[in-house]
């Protein structure tokens, strides 16, 4: 925690600086993403794609070939990336591999866009590290607000149609990669069912708190934790 307060303390000037070493991937919001699959998606003889970027991440043949299957293979591989590589697949770590593919054009646009979520993301963690220990209860009879409209990367920014979820994961950090296995056993296999995971589905910006209990008592049917310890995790309610 201490290096993200000290990250969002000099995130200022060109996305690619050390700051960005301590930002995860996940910060990075669905358009961002969907923008740099704009610049390599496209196979061109004349400038890296996003299998230049695979290669460079480690992956072999069978796996590129498997990702070419996708409709937005760059966004593919961008979700797979962090669960691949806990810890390590950093928003620093993407853009010096830009640079090294010299794919200065998807830089130079992208650069804004990278710079603004990563700012909202630390801002968030810093909100989460100043959190108290115990919150006042959440009253459901509060109008909808602005801030609850547009929260989720595939939501309605106007609020007239809310992405909904058949549950919301309560989880640690750490506890990531255990998220990773949910996700590919529940939503890619035969169960076909749609989580709500905060640092893959939420847009930074908003407040926290305001969100988690929009998510959690009027877009999820249930809740399940991921306790940080051998026990296993468990629906809250349903």
């Amino acid at each position: 925690m201490a290096q993200e307060a000290a990250a969002a303390e000099g995130a200022a000037g060109v996305p690619g600086a050390a700051w960005a070493e301590a930002v995860p991937l996940t910060a990075l919001n669905y358009g961002a993403r969907r923008r740099l699959g704009l610049f390599l998606n496209p196979r061109a003889a004349v400038a890296a794609d996003w299998t230049a970027l695979a290669e460079r991440l480690g992956y072999e043949f069978l796996e590129i070939k498997r990702l070419e299957a996708e409709a937005d293979p760059t966004a593919r591989l961008l979700e797979d990336w962090p669960a691949r590589c806990p810890g390590r697949a950093t928003v620093g770590r993407l853009l010096a591999l830009l640079r090294a593919l010299e794919r200065h054009d998807a830089l130079a646009d992208l650069a804004p866009r990278i710079e603004e979520d990563c700012k909202k993301y630390l801002e968030r963690k810093r909100q989460e590290a100043d959190r108290p220990l115990q919150v006042p209860a959440v009253d459901s009879s509060e109008p909808r607000t602005l801030e609850t409209r547009g929260i989720t990367t595939r939501d309605d920014p106007l609020g007239q149609t809310p992405e909904l979820f058949d549950a919301f994961i309560c989880y640690c950090y750490k506890d990531i990669e255990f998220v990773q296995e949910m996700i590919q056993e529940l939503e890619q296999t035969e169960h076909k069912l749609k989580l709500c995971v905060f640092d893959r589905d939420v847009l930074p910006g908003a407040c926290v708190w305001t969100i988690t209990s929009e998510l959690i008592e009027k877009r999820a049917k249930s809740v399940t934790s991921r306790p940080s310890s051998p026990s296993a995790s468990r629906p809250v309610r349903s």
